[in-house]
């Protein structure tokens, strides 16, 4: 069965890094986009990123250009996401995502709607204060 399990969530100070990671089994990982999001306290879940299936493109939510890069391993079956210049408004539960389409390219917008996605992983905490 399909299972994301993300790690490497923390406490950060603004300013810090993190590296989130999600270990992805029972399918084929290299043949599906796929995303993080995250989910505030007391707020909706919201993408974040996202990349193709072969790791040629990255899309970002504008907030975080800049300061987060996605990347995938597709020989480890791992995504990651590298979170520099943290911000507190970068607190919440992050997730990875398994396009519900294989091989299938999308625009910004397209990635952006989380209706797009079958399977989710359980999260894991980020919280960036001093």
């Amino acid at each position: 069965q399909v299972q994301l399990v993300e790690s490497g969530g923390g406490l950060a100070q603004p300013g810090g890094s993190l590296r989130l990671s999600c270990a992805a089994s029972g399918f084929s990982f290299s043949s599906y986009g796929m995303s993080w999001a995250r989910q505030a306290p007391g707020k909706g879940r919201e993408w974040v990123s996202a990349i193709y299936s072969d790791g040629s493109d990255t899309f970002y939510q504008d907030s975080v250009k800049g300061r987060f890069t996605i990347s995938r391993d597709n020989a480890k079956n791992e995504l990651y996401l590298e979170m520099n210049s943290l911000k507190p408004e970068d607190t919440g539960v992050y997730y990875c995502a398994r396009d519900r389409h294989h091989n299938y390219y999308r625009d910004k917008s397209s990635w952006a709607n989380l209706h797009e996605y079958d399977f989710w992983g359980q999260g894991t905490q980020v919280t960036v204060a001093s």
